[in-house]
Parts: structure tokens; sequence; C-alpha cells
């Protein structure tokens, strides 16, 4: 059990990726409890891809202070979110980066706190609040986390309270909300955020094993039903229209009390969040493109998500009917260094293999990896040239469907990840990964460790030198030198991001100088720093 009594940015990060690794487990089983406000059988899934979202961005923080990376956790959920529980998991995450502003580090009574600025903010972003939903899960989690802070302000005893309550709270669900125990199920937004919290609990008990390899229980509702999804039937012609949602950008003008009166009676189920700079609404509807309209009259629209739920109803109820959940393509990724691990679990990978660079995994672990995430079709993604042939071999020798997407480092496999769409079979997402690697390079930096001579290079042992997608481009004094040149060489004005993950044996400050002197030399280029903790790499670049 770890024993500090204060944490910074990074355990915030590594708290929530925990819990999105525990809330993933159990997917499936989350949609299958979706009865409010749709029956759809989405909202696990939503979930999951808001917190990908999240931890994305949050990952994207360079900066250790807790209140940074708590902001751009925010901002992530806020761009990603999506549908009704995405949403209000948004605004949870909004307010607790309020409550942790200005603070450096956070200890158990400020997490408490914050959990309850994130439950009362998302308690007002709904015009109509319901009870028997994840909105009294977050208030009664929070209410016991700081309730506990009396006692005991420990971290652990916090997120253990708050656990306690949440599973509570959870199993009285059907109690609040008729159409719950009408149908003999808990809220799926509740139970989702009941093992966000569970799986966060158990990073900060340091039960690393379990979180990797174990299956959550989730509460049991207290009504038992005679037939499973009793209240699903592929016959029901009950029209439910479109689920639309988008995010607006302006110009520091928007109002979002004026713009969630403007759409009142455009529809069901109406959120409206965010701020004058930017906001994302949510409305069920049979007129979206007038939802949408109204849209691009506020400003700049982005992450534009029109979804039939009839069509996904209609889906769902026949699968549930035979008690039979879809399967998602669950993903295998090779990578070395504790960064570049996490910045992998964050974008959603099932797996994470270490290995790369002069630390090949085998054949057997692949496929032990392979082996033990409970879908049937899975994409690797080995991300090291090295690896590749290894990763072959599984597709002959499991008895999974098995596509290796060939990426031969680190930033291939990102893009190739960040491209993973749930909704997509396993062909597709290969199509969509092979075409998301092809348009990114690589920058690496690394330190010659003998002298040679490659073709017009005559390098020295100790000097840095950087390579391009494999390639040597540049010998340098200093390894930021070398990534300065081999960047400006290539011409990424003309690009629109470049990430750079700085490893195990680069410094912080020289890796934030770095980033700095590119965005004061190309302002309108996007730079972004990651901690990766790769060996023997510096400096990792990718260029989009």
């Amino acid at each position: 059990m770890r024993e500090q009594s204060s944490y910074d940015g990074r355990e915030l990060r590594e708290m929530f990726a925990a819990g999105m690794t525990w809330l993933e487990r159990s997917v499936p089983e989350i949609n299958a409890l979706n009865v409010f406000p749709v029956p759809d059988g989405d909202c696990g899934t939503n979930m999951l891809l808001t917190m990908r979202a999240t931890m994305d961005e949050g990952f994207r923080a360079a900066d250790s202070r807790a209140s940074d990376v708590a902001q751009a956790m925010a901002r992530g959920a806020l761009m990603g979110a999506r549908g009704n529980s995405g949403v209000i998991l948004s605004q949870i995450f909004r307010g607790m980066a309020q409550g942790l502003e200005g603070r450096s580090r956070f200890c158990g009574r400020d997490f408490a706190s914050a959990l309850v600025q994130g439950a009362t903010i998302a308690s007002q972003a709904l015009t109509n609040p319901v009870e028997g939903t994840i909105l009294t899960v977050a208030r009664d989690a929070s209410l016991a986390a700081q309730s506990q802070c009396g006692q005991d302000g420990e971290m652990v005893s916090v997120m253990e309270a708050a656990v306690r309550a949440a599973r509570d709270s959870v199993a009285a669900t059907p109690d609040l909300l008729p159409v719950l125990r009408q149908a003999g199920v808990v809220d799926a937004g509740g139970q989702g955020l009941c093992l966000l919290l569970e799986g966060a609990l158990l990073y900060f008990k340091g039960e690393t094993e379990e979180i990797e390899h174990g299956r959550p229980h989730l509460v049991q509702s207290s009504v038992p039903v005679d037939t499973p999804f009793p209240w699903l039937s592929a016959d029901d012609e009950e029209p439910y229209g479109y689920c639309t949602e988008f995010v607006v950008e302006g110009q520091g003008d928007l109002d979002r009390e004026a713009i969630a009166e403007a759409l009142e009676g455009k529809g069901e189920c109406l959120i409206v969040v965010g701020d004058k700079d930017m906001v994302h609404i949510h409305v069920h509807t049979f007129v979206p493109g007038e939802v949408i309209q109204y849209g691009t009259s506020l400003g700049v629209l982005h992450e534009i998500k029109v979804q039939n739920m009839d069509d996904q109803r209609r889906r769902f109820a026949e699968m549930a009917g035979g008690a039979v959940l879809p399967a998602s393509v669950a993903t295998v990724a090779v990578a070395s260094g504790d960064g570049l691990e996490r910045v992998f679990r964050s974008l959603g990978a099932t797996r994470v293999v270490s290995g790369g660079q002069s630390m090949n995994p085998s054949t057997g672990q692949l496929l032990q990896a392979v082996e033990s995430v409970p879908q049937d079709d899975v994409v690797m993604l080995p991300n090291n040239k090295n690896i590749v042939p290894s990763a072959r071999q599984v597709v002959d020798i499991s008895r999974k469907r098995v596509v290796v997407i060939p990426t031969e480092t680190i930033p291939q496999g990102v893009a190739a990840l960040v491209s993973l769409d749930a909704d997509a079979d396993l062909l597709q997402n290969a199509a969509a990964m092979e075409a998301a690697v092809s348009g990114v390079i690589t920058v690496e930096v690394t330190t010659a460790v003998r002298a040679s001579s490659i073709g017009r290079f005559a390098i020295e042992k100790g000097q840095a030198i950087g390579f391009v997608d494999g390639e040597l481009r540049e010998v340098g004094e200093t390894p930021e030198d070398v990534l300065w040149l081999v960047l400006s060489e290539l011409g990424v004005e003309e690009g629109e991001l470049v990430t750079i993950y700085y490893g195990e044996d680069a410094s912080l400050p020289r890796a934030e100088e770095a980033r700095d002197r590119m965005r004061q030399r190309y302002p309108g280029l996007e730079v972004e720093l990651v901690y990766g903790g790769q060996p023997h790499y510096h400096y990792i670049a990718s260029i989009e």
C-alpha cells in the first residue's frame, strides 16, 4: 500500500487510467444494463470512449501539477464525451478540475472536496436531473469521501469510503427510478462510475495485478426478473429518433443558458455543458439537421455524431434476446517505458506487453497476451520492426482471429490505436489502422555507443544522433540540438501536430525548453510533450 500522503498530477492520471482499465473489463455487462434514458445498449461503450479521450488529453499534459493535469483531463472529457453518461461524466471531471484548481499536489481531503464539486457541477449541468442515475451515485460517493476526512483523510481510506457508498448507491438505484425497478437492473451509468472509482482505489492500494488481470464484481439488482432483458423487444415500434451531439467552438461569446433555452423543445435528453469558449451539446431529436444548423450559427463545430437510436435499439434487442452481447475488438500493443505503457493503456489498449528495442518479447509472450483478453478478435501492434515477425507467428498459432498491423515505431502504434472504432469490426479497424500508420513520420534521437561512419556522417562515441523513419539524418552534441535540427529540416510548419515523448535519460527542463523553442519558432504548430520513460532514446517524436 502506498504510504505517501499527497500526490501530484502523474498520480491523478494513473489513478484514473487504472479506473478506465477496470471499467473496460465490464463494458458489455454495463451495456446490458442500459435502460435509461434509452435502452440502446451503449452506455458502457460511451463511458469508455469518453474516458479514452479524457486520458489521452491527460497524458498530453507534460506538467506534473495536479491542477494542470486535471484541467487537461476536463478538456479531453468535454471534447470526447459520448452519450448521456459520457457528457455527465465530463462534467464530473470539470468540477473536479475546479476543485483542484491551483494545487500542485493533492491529498485525500483535497480529492474528496474535488469529488463533491464534480458531483455538484454534473447535477447543475442538467435542466431536469433524475435521481437513481449516475448523478445520485456521484453525489453519494463524494459525500461519503468527504465524511471520511473527519476520521481519516488518507487517500486509501477516502477512496474506500467513496467506493462503498458508490456500490450501495448503485444497488439502491432501482428504488429511485421506476424504469430500473421494472426492468430488474441497476443504473448503467452509476455502475460505470462505481467501477472507475474501484479501479482508482486498486491503484492506490498497489494492486496492479488485479487491475491488469482481475474481473470486477458488478452490483446486482435486488429485484429479480424471470427472463433476461425483459424490457427489450425487437418488434417494438416506439420511435426514439437520433442521438445528436457535437462541440461548438466559439470566440468567448457562447452563452450556455441561452443555447439550452433555444434548443428546449427540439428533443429529449437535452444537455448543454461547457463555457464561453466551448460548449458540448447533446440531444435526442427527430430533426438532427435543425439542431446542427443552429450549432453552425454559434461557431465552429467539432466531434459531430448522429446515431439512429431506433437501429441501435433493434440491434441490441436482437442480441440481448439471446443473451449474447456484442464483443469489441481487443488490441495488444508492445511498448517499452512506463510512460509509453501508460499512454497505450490510456488510449484503450486492452493489453500492453513490455518490450522494444533490445528487449523483444517472444512469440510465447505475445500469444499469452492475445489469449488473455476476453475478445475473440484481436489487433496486434508490435511497434518495432524486430517484433513484427514474432507477432505474425501468433496469427497462425492462436485460436483467435488476429490481425497484425506492422507498426515499426511507437508513433505509428499510437496513430493506429487512436483510429480504433468501437463500432467497427476487425477488418474495418485493421484497414483504418493501416491508413492511419501511413501518414505518420517518426523521429528518434539517441546516443552513439561507438564511433562509426554512416554515409556522410563521421560519428564519435557519445554524440547524439537523429533518425527519421529509421534513416540517419543528423548528428550533434546534444539530443535537444539534434531534435531541433531534424524537426526543422522536415518542414514541421506544414504539419498540424508534433508530439514529443521524452525518455528515461532525458531531462524534463531541457525537454520543456525544446518544446517551447518549437512553439515560438512555429506559433501555428501544436507541439505536445509527453513522458514516455523509454530506454535508449532520449526523444521519440511524431509528425502528423
